[in-house]
């Protein structure tokens, strides 16, 4: 047998790896409801009108070529106008590279910042790629607390606990994902404070920005004073474009203190040639034209969001917080006969064919509970909870 890297092999992906015996229950003819996978064109959204206009213009009429490796002048160039109207930051395009979503960021960032042993204190529960690709890298992910009963909010104390002299950035997921958790002014501030007190950046995941409920986003961006700050974002979950691949990053970095990453991940951006062509163009006509689409599509959300934190803590055995951001919901499995959450999805999977993902998938602080999406209309939602109930009271009597 010709071997693979241990290193590829080690890679897990929780939301995508509980698909596979779900695909061969469908192919029995079982009509598994899907609440794994954060993906809302899967169901009753899609991008905007004009975007997807901008895009087949931009085929059309011919910019199907490599564009330049950190992104096209004018896509840049409209980030910085977003940016500015929406955190207040002082950039410029120099300070923006556009990437194949904020996963490619995520590769470019880490790809630039560690050697073996090196270590990102990332939150626990946390989005899976924070971990395995800092694990792919040759780092060492580190998790830092967030509480569950505070709605999680980031544990400031567990955070200084766990920097060491081998910590190479501290990174924040607002609104979080897994959890839906939405960090306040103080919080942030706080993280901003110890990072600048080790002389370490802060990475800010910022892909749902827009996507609030109760209470605003703000970024870490607009309130650092000298602590270099890199923040990310992109075109999947605000402007609902989650097949187009495209996000970007940008440096808020007062002091220049990021000036060798910055070339390591120009470096790293330039051997992968360039982000897609034509998407650039239509994230500039998203960037730049009416958001008028999102009043809409939070009203639905919130409706969704309302039903299932009602529904989840009426059911015997299951009790959750009420997310403020996103799109997810992160319940606790109070009591029954599981060895672990994996086995509890599964069963939940294989006796009422609702898909869910354990959430120790998420880190060891996601252990003992689950993840949902709340992306489907409310009577594919009362489905997959009238299913979701009967099973767990039926597992109850056991």
């Amino acid at each position: 047998m010709i071997r693979a890297s241990k290193r590829a092999l080690s890679v897990e992906y929780a939301i995508r790896d509980v698909v596979l015996p779900a695909r061969e229950l469908e192919k029995k003819g079982i009509k598994v409801i899907r609440l794994n996978i954060g993906d809302p064109v899967k169901f009753d959204f899609q991008p905007p009108e004009h975007m997807k206009e901008a895009y087949c213009k931009a085929i059309k009429e011919g910019h199907n070529y490599y564009g330049d490796s950190e992104g096209l002048p004018e896509l840049r160039k409209a980030i910085v106008e977003r940016e500015k109207r929406k955190n207040g930051v002082d950039i410029t395009p120099d300070d923006v590279r556009v990437t194949a979503a904020v996963t490619e960021a995520l590769q470019l960032i880490f790809g630039a910042l560690l050697d073996p042993g090196d270590e990102i204190l990332v939150p626990g529960p946390s989005y899976p790629p924070y971990t395995g690709l800092v694990k792919f890298y040759g780092g060492k992910p580190v998790e830092y607390r967030t509480i569950e009963e505070e709605d999680w909010q980031p544990d400031i104390d567990d955070i200084r606990k766990k920097i060491t002299d081998r910590t190479k950035a501290i990174a924040v997921i607002n609104p979080n994902n897994p959890t839906g958790a939405l960090y306040d002014k103080k919080t942030l501030e706080e993280i901003l404070n110890i990072a600048g007190e080790y002389e370490i950046p802060v990475i800010s995941d910022e892909i749902y920005d827009l996507m609030t409920y109760e209470g605003e986003h703000i970024s870490p961006g607009s309130l650092t004073k000298d602590v270099p700050v890199i923040v990310m974002n992109g075109l999947s979950k605000v402007y609902f474009a989650t097949g187009w691949r495209l996000g970007y990053m940008y440096f808020v970095d007062p002091e220049n203190k990021l000036s060798e990453v910055r070339e390591a991940i120009d470096r790293l951006a330039r051997i992968r040639l360039c982000p897609n062509t034509p998407a650039q163009f239509a994230a500039i006509a998203g960037l730049t034209g009416p958001m008028d689409y999102l009043k809409e599509y939070m009203k639905k959300l919130k409706e969704r969001r309302d039903y299932i934190y009602k529904r989840l803590n009426e059911i015997p055995g299951i009790s959750t917080t009420k997310p403020q951001g996103a799109f997810y919901i992160f319940p606790k499995i109070e009591v029954g006969p599981w060895k672990n959450d994996k086995e509890f999805v599964l069963d939940v999977l294989h006796n009422a064919h609702v898909l869910f993902v354990h959430g120790s998938g998420f880190g060891e602080y996601g252990a003992g509970h689950f993840r949902a999406v709340f992306l489907p209309p409310i009577e594919i939602l009362e489905e997959a909870m009238d299913r979701f109930e009967k099973f767990m009271k039926e597992r109850l009597k056991e």
